[in-house]
């Protein structure tokens, strides 16, 4: 299990435009990587802090929230919210750091 400041290890998932994203996008870079369900109370609380302050987390790197959601349901929450950064589907929960 993951805690706050730990490295993600590397997976491979779909991205809310049905792309194939690898992680770690670059080495040597911060990420900040969040885990969600799309559209629940939480997750839409979570999403928004972070797409009214993602200049501050890009700054030094990437932003990109991961749930077990498909690209369509990810698709959607994203431009419900007018959310700023990449969203993952791991539908299956392939990654390894997909637990919810």
């Amino acid at each position: 299990m993951l805690k706050e400041g730990d490295a993600a290890p590397e997976f491979k998932v779909l991205t809310d435009t049905g792309e194939e994203f690898v992680w770690p996008i670059t080495r040597g870079k911060d990420r900040s990587l969040f885990l969600s369900r799309a559209d629940t109370p939480g997750c839409t609380v979570e999403s928004c802090s972070f797409r009214d302050s993602v200049k501050k987390f890009t700054k030094k790197g990437t932003v990109v929230g991961v749930s077990p959601d498909t690209t369509k349901a990810q698709a959607k929450f994203k431009e419900k919210f007018d959310l700023n950064f990449t969203l993952l589907a791991d539908a299956e929960k392939e990654s390894p750091i997909n637990t919810a």
